[in-house]
This record gives C-alpha cells, sequence and structure tokens, in this order.
C-alpha cells in the first residue's frame, strides 16, 4: 500500500500548543483515514492515529499500522508535508 495523498488542516490555537494539525491519508487511491494529529512532543514531532476515549477514560486508537515500518512511513511522509505546508505559510505572511 502507497500514501497516495494527504492533506492537512493545521491549528491555530493558543489552547492547543502541542496540537499543530489534522492529517487524512489516502492509500492506492482508494482508502482514506481521517483525524491523524501531528503533535509536537517532548521528543520531537509525531503522528496520532485517530481514537475513540473510552467509559474508563482511557483513549483508544480506532485504526493503527501493524507493522513498525508501515507507521515509520506514514509520520515521515505526514511530518514531512507538515512541514512543506509550514513553509509555505511563513513566505505567505
Amino acid at each position: 500500500m502507497k500514501i497516495t495523498d494527504v492533506r492537512l488542516r493545521t491549528v491555530k490555537s493558543d489552547n492547543e500548543l502541542k496540537l499543530k494539525a489534522y492529517a487524512d491519508i489516502t492509500f492506492d487511491e482508494s482508502f482514506v483515514i481521517h483525524g491523524l494529529k501531528i503533535i509536537d512532543g517532548q521528543k520531537g514531532m509525531f503522528v496520532a492515529m485517530p481514537s475513540r476515549k473510552m467509559p474508563d477514560g482511557e483513549y483508544k486508537d480506532i485504526v493503527h499500522p501493524i507493522k513498525p515500518e508501515l507507521r515509520k512511513e506514514i509520520t515521515d511522509i505526514v511530518i514531512e508535508k507538515y512541514h512543506e505546508t509550514e513553509k509555505k505559510e511563513t513566505k505567505a505572511e
């Protein structure tokens, strides 16, 4: 499976300093996952999978890659797209 499209919605809120953007990714122009989060954490940027809050208060991923290679590919591509978008927004200002 190849990622064929990445769409971002940047977050510009003083309340959400760590959350940088939401991402939707498309695989093979056939399957889309909405609601990934780009987060600036203590160890750098990472991509959090869409999740749902459970009755016990814990968050559980709705979808997630099983193989670490796919998680790395998703993370690398989404964060690269975020940095590209960030540069374009900076130039536009």
